[in-house]
């Protein structure tokens, strides 16, 4: 396999949330766009956090289907993402090589990798490419 840059592999159309977002939209927001990974970037553009299915499905705020658990939705009225987001996240640039990108993903079990380039947002790369990629 020829050596390709996270560049060549990335999704660039990324759908990113707020910090003071409500959380309950943002569970929506990602049930119905189909994604498992939200960056948090802020009115900059910069990555400030991340928030996976995984951290929603940890924290019992959305059932295994995606949707927001009925408990949940009342529960989240005056929660926001920053209460719930991962901050000091691995990143790493579009030109870096795809394999050292799937080593840090391997290596922090990591579902995904937020691009950026000079601090701000530019891409994800998700276990989902590297499939796409190899099929």
């Amino acid at each position: 396999m020829e050596a390709k840059q996270v560049r060549d592999l990335m999704s660039e159309d990324v759908y990113s949330a707020y910090p003071d977002d409500e959380l309950a939209v943002l569970c929506d927001l990602m049930a119905r766009r189909h994604v498992r990974h939200m960056p948090v970037v802020d009115l900059r553009g910069e990555l400030v956090g991340l928030v996976s299915q995984r951290d929603l499905l940890r924290h019992q705020i959305v059932e295994h289907d995606g949707g927001l658990s009925l408990a949940a939705r009342s529960a989240l009225a005056h929660l926001r993402v920053r209460h719930l987001m991962t901050t000091g996240v691995q990143t790493a640039g579009p030109d870096t090589d795809i394999r050292v990108a799937a080593q840090i993903m391997f290596k922090h079990k990591y579902g995904c990798l937020p691009i950026v380039d000079r601090g701000r947002l530019v891409g994800i790369l998700t276990e989902a490419d590297f499939v796409r990629l190899l099929a």
